[in-house]
């Protein structure tokens, strides 16, 4: 029963679009004084620009850096040989999302990004259908097509994404704020929101309900990309990185989830580096599209820091492993085994 009941809760967070090559070597050289991606170059560089790779990462996601790599595991930095891949050979969103939640690539039913309600099962529903954890599972994005992605209607798993407001009987006086504050504040985008209300609103219901899995899924990095704004994509993937820090210290902070939690994060799909314009874009036709990165750390999780062996992960291999932790027996055909190096 002790081992039962300390069985570590998990937060699963996805970053939009966010290219590995960012996150393994902070600022590009040849975009981040491109006047046709940077308005005002000489303030990004002040912000973001250092002289080695590993002085620009530091400074873009000082909490993955100093924290994460610290305390857990990242993969997918293919300049030293390790490579996280997407076994979808679609290469953008929804088909990146179905991949990572449910374990199988679905590339027949799957191929766009359109709001149909996936037919596929995910690691959140099926979490959500067992007797300990039923209840236990909410889901949170940015994007509006989430509560399709997760199935919400035949799930039961609830999300609030896109434009939703907080909704219940006993509302926080922050969530009846944000609710408030969302209507106020205009999104750049028709079908995505600013990653604040996405995260305000997840980490309130974390306080309240405590979900034991609990998905968040920031968008913006992947919207000022196809914007062709670098120095908003360069700031995105460093709010984000401050936002996940906050998480992690609610966690630490909560008794219900202190010292007992793990965070695993990803992306649903890379970007393009040549030719360099189409690092605003993904898809099938965009070279390296399908190069993923994967991060973990928290409970039970091996120190194990930047891996730099030849090591080949997949995007598939996600949802298998959220299980694996959670100890749920995972039975989807197909599916990616766990990774062993997070759940051993």
């Amino acid at each position: 029963m002790a081992q039962e009941k300390n069985t570590p809760k998990i937060v699963l967070i996805t970053i939009d679009g966010l290219r590995w090559q960012e996150l393994y070597s902070g600022a590009d050289p040849l975009l981040i004084t491109n006047k046709d991606y940077v308005k005002d170059t000489t303030k990004l560089k002040s912000d973001f620009w250092r002289s080695t790779p590993k002085d620009r990462r530091e400074v873009l996601m000082p909490f993955f850096w100093k924290t994460i790599a610290a305390k857990g595991q990242l993969y997918g930095n293919r300049s030293i040989g390790n490579k996280v891949d997407l076994t979808n050979e679609m290469w953008f969103s929804y088909p990146g999302y179905n991949e990572i939640l449910t374990g199988v690539a679905d590339d027949k039913n799957i191929n766009s990004n359109d709001k149909i309600n996936n037919p596929n099962k995910t690691v959140l529903e099926i979490v959500n259908n067992t007797s300990k954890y039923k209840g236990k599972v909410a889901a949170f994005g940015s994007w509006d097509v989430f509560p399709y992605i997760v199935n919400e209607e035949r799930s039961r798993v609830p999300v609030n994404a896109g434009f939703e407001e907080a909704k219940g009987d006993n509302l926080s006086q922050r969530e009846l704020f944000l609710n408030q504050l969302q209507e106020q504040i205009p999104s750049p985008w028709s079908s995505v929101r600013l990653d604040a209300f996405t995260h305000h609103y997840a980490v309130e219901y974390m306080k309240k309900n405590h979900p034991e899995l609990v998905y968040i899924a920031y968008g913006e990095t992947d919207d000022f990309a196809h914007d062709g704004d670098y120095a908003a994509y360069l700031k995105a993937a460093h709010n984000t990185d401050s936002l996940i820090k906050e998480l992690w210290e609610l966690t630490q902070q909560d008794t219900f989830y202190k010292d007992n939690t793990v965070f695993i994060i990803t992306t649903d799909h890379g970007r393009g580096t040549d030719p360099l314009d189409t690092w605003k874009s993904h898809g099938a036709k965009i070279k390296d599209a399908g190069q993923v990165w994967i991060a973990t750390f928290g409970k039970g999780i091996t120190t194990l820091g930047e891996v730099n062996d030849t090591t080949q992960l997949y995007s598939n291999q996600i949802a298998a492993t959220v299980a694996a932790i959670m100890k749920v027996k995972y039975t989807v055909k197909k599916a990616g085994k766990p990774i062993r190096s997070i759940i051993k």
